[in-house]
């Protein structure tokens, strides 16, 4: 649905809420009736018929912009079928992936190996399958929320486990950007919440930064994946050695 239909559906809505006819409508706009009800089925306002109708129902132009605004419901992840439909088409999750990222589009297509043609497809696909709002002149509003993430055991996180992990650490880490820190140690429940909770302070602040650095030229920033995670775990090998219990008497 373009914004201009969510902007006339949202009007039509505030009438209903004032129990403004068509008929009503027509006699203060000095119209017929039938050319009233022409004019919403077809959408067909001028700017100037779309302020006298809101100036009837008592608001502004921007006051329905800010209620639809508000109706809009980002997304904070995606459905099984929306991340299975990326993962058919390694094209359509780069895009996916690039855009979430905040990649303009000219420079998605001046870095990977997607023709103009396959970018209007694409990006059809990722608009049917309501990622993206595809706006004139190929034009892209994420309709993903700030805090989104990939579904938890969904297909992209599988994705990930099967094949971008291993390859993601299949590093020294020794770069000059690069860092891998592991640690080890006994802790008690509490102590893995408040450990939980930094890790979530940390990715809040790598999403501030990513925020942030958006504004600077692409050849100014770097690709870059970091991985925060804990959980009560013991490594196998170790595991194994450890002593059974003793089983007791019959």
């Amino acid at each position: 649905m373009t914004q201009t239909i969510r902007l006339i559906e949202q009007l039509k809505r505030q009438l209903r809420k004032l129990g403004l006819t068509y008929a009503e409508l027509a006699a203060r706009l000095d119209l017929s009736e039938s050319s009233v009800k022409r004019m919403f089925a077809r959408r067909n306002f001028t700017v100037a018929r779309l302020e006298q109708v809101c100036a009837v129902a008592g608001i502004e132009i921007a006051d329905l912009v800010e209620l639809m605004q508000a109706e809009r419901v980002a997304l904070t992840q995606l459905s099984p079928q929306q991340e299975a439909a990326l993962l058919a088409e390694p094209k359509l999750l780069l895009l996916a992936y690039l855009l979430i990222n905040g990649w303009p589009l000219d420079d998605i297509v001046a870095t990977f190996a997607i023709e103009n043609t396959e970018v209007d497809r694409l990006l059809i696909k990722l608009h049917k399958a309501r990622i993206i709002e595809l706006l004139p002149l190929n034009r892209v509003k994420l309709l993903t929320a700030r805090n989104f993430t990939w579904r938890k055991d969904g297909p992209v996180q599988k994705f990930f486990a099967s094949q971008v992990q291993s390859e993601f650490f299949d590093s020294t880490f020794s770069g000059a950007l690069e860092q891998l820190t592991f640690v080890g140690g006994l802790l008690s429940s509490t102590g893995l919440v408040h450990m939980q909770q930094a890790i979530d302070k940390i990715a809040r602040e790598f999403d501030e930064l990513h925020r942030r650095d958006s504004n600077l030229p692409l050849s100014e920033r770097h690709g870059c994946s970091a991985v925060f995670a804990i959980r009560p775990w013991e490594f196998s090998m170790f595991a194994n050695l450890r002593r059974r219990p003793a089983r007791r008497p019959q």
